[in-house]
């Protein structure tokens, strides 16, 4: 369902960003972005603001999906976001963003040691013929709600046990 809610979601739909798959486990998304005459600019080539959003809300929606089927209660978000143009794209583009086991088992040490969890992901954005096109780096932040710090709670045992 949620692939289908963002290949229909505007700002997808007229760009050409097209989610081809959610990998069962939500550790991967397969993205297309097709060249057309809706997201060309001027030289021709895909407009960089296509190519920026097409990488932008992916890792926020992996992690959420994994740390809610674990029970998590948690917030997910992009913190930064950056793009480096190195070619032109003048085909369509796929961008695979993949979330390695050891990201997770990083990712939940941190939720249940600090409270949250932050790191950044590089991703490629390849054209039909195997070229890097783009790179991005998207600053993920992942914050337990349930959380409770262990000096947070010393101090409000503290205070309750003071006559």
């Amino acid at each position: 369902m949620l692939t289908w809610a963002l290949r229909l979601y505007p700002p997808f739909f007229f760009q050409r960003i097209w989610v081809r798959r959610f990998h069962p486990d939500f550790r991967q998304v397969d993205i297309r972005v097709s060249r057309s005459v809706l997201n060309r600019n001027s030289n021709g080539s895909i407009f960089g603001g296509t190519i920026f959003a097409a990488t932008d809300p992916f890792y926020v929606l992996l992690f959420d999906q994994l740390f809610k089927r674990k029970g998590y209660d948690t917030v997910v978000w992009l913190k930064s976001g950056a793009i480096r143009f190195i070619k032109p794209a003048y085909t369509s583009l796929r961008i695979q963003i993949r979330i390695l086991p050891a990201d997770i088992v990083e990712a939940e040490a941190a939720l249940q040691t600090v409270g949250k969890f932050i790191k950044t992901f590089k991703i490629s954005v390849v054209d039909r013929n195997g070229v890097v096109c783009a790179e991005a780096e998207n600053e993920v932040y992942v914050r337990n709600r349930s959380f409770v710090s262990s000096d947070a709670h010393a101090t409000t045992t503290e205070k309750t046990d003071k006559p």
